[in-house]
């Protein structure tokens, strides 16, 4: 039984064949990591590093937390990461993330002791058999213990959405099913966004129709997934980005 995630809807969403070259033929992509990536990734790994003190009671510094990234950063950097933007030097993006780091602390200090997970898995049936089953990682998960308040904390590195998209936004309203399951007496949960290159933080909420149609509409789209049979290529701009480049018949510069 395939258990789903929002990448892998996604992914047959914005093109049927890369979906196919990537989780039916599971073929080496061409690109395995691109420099935006690999920046988003230790940036991440940081504040579940910083936050990981906090629970143990333990704040570290901006000065530790930089340390910390940059340890990773020279650790795991490699010359077969993707820079598409020729323009740009490794030093460039790596220069980025001590920015958004400096931003992150100062705007979020003090860090109180509320955060109750970090890269939370997440798990969920989305109807009473167990036949569509969905996964995903919550960066940072709080408990504000006065309101009966969950917060799922995400992450981003790259452009802002606008607040209509994030009102529509799938990925953390599915992961919000997973926490009400997990705590059915929590009194709502919020959805807050992270904007690192923008230094602002966003913020949504659902209703409790609003999840239960979203729940439909995904068994609908995996019922489509599952049914399908010709996994068409959807040619655009993101085909320059694309990791399969090299098996697809679209070739778009």
């Amino acid at each position: 039984m395939v258990i789903y995630s929002h990448s892998r809807l996604s992914t047959f969403e914005q093109c049927k064949l890369k979906f196919k070259f990537r989780y039916i033929d599971k073929l080496k992509p061409e690109i395995e990591n691109t420099i935006e990536g690999f920046l988003g990734g230790i940036v991440h790994e940081s504040l579940e590093w910083l936050y990981g003190q906090v629970i143990k009671k333990s704040i570290p510094s901006l000065e530790q937390v930089i340390e910390f990234y940059a340890i990773s950063w020279n650790k795991q950097y490699n010359s077969e990461i993707k820079i598409v933007n020729n323009g740009h030097a490794p030093e460039f993006y790596f220069d980025k993330g001590i920015k958004f780091i400096i931003d992150y602390y100062f705007k979020n200090q003090p860090f109180s002791d509320n955060t109750i997970a970090i890269e939370h898995q997440i798990t969920l049936n989305l109807d009473d058999s167990g036949k569509y089953q969905l996964q995903g990682f919550i960066d940072r998960l709080v408990h504000n213990k006065e309101t009966n308040v969950f917060e799922i904390h995400d992450y981003k590195t790259g452009a802002m959405k606008t607040q209509e998209d994030l009102d529509n936004d799938r990925q953390l309203a599915l992961y919000s099913l997973g926490v009400r399951k997990l705590f059915p007496e929590a009194k709502d949960v919020h959805l807050i966004w992270h904007y690192l290159d923008f230094n602002e933080k966003k913020q949504s909420q659902r209703t409790i129709e609003q999840l239960e149609q979203l729940k439909q509409e995904i068994i609908q789209l995996i019922d489509k997934i599952e049914s399908e049979t010709e996994f068409n290529a959807t040619p655009g701009i993101l085909c320059r980005w694309c990791e399969f480049r090299k098996y697809c018949e679209f070739k778009i510069d």
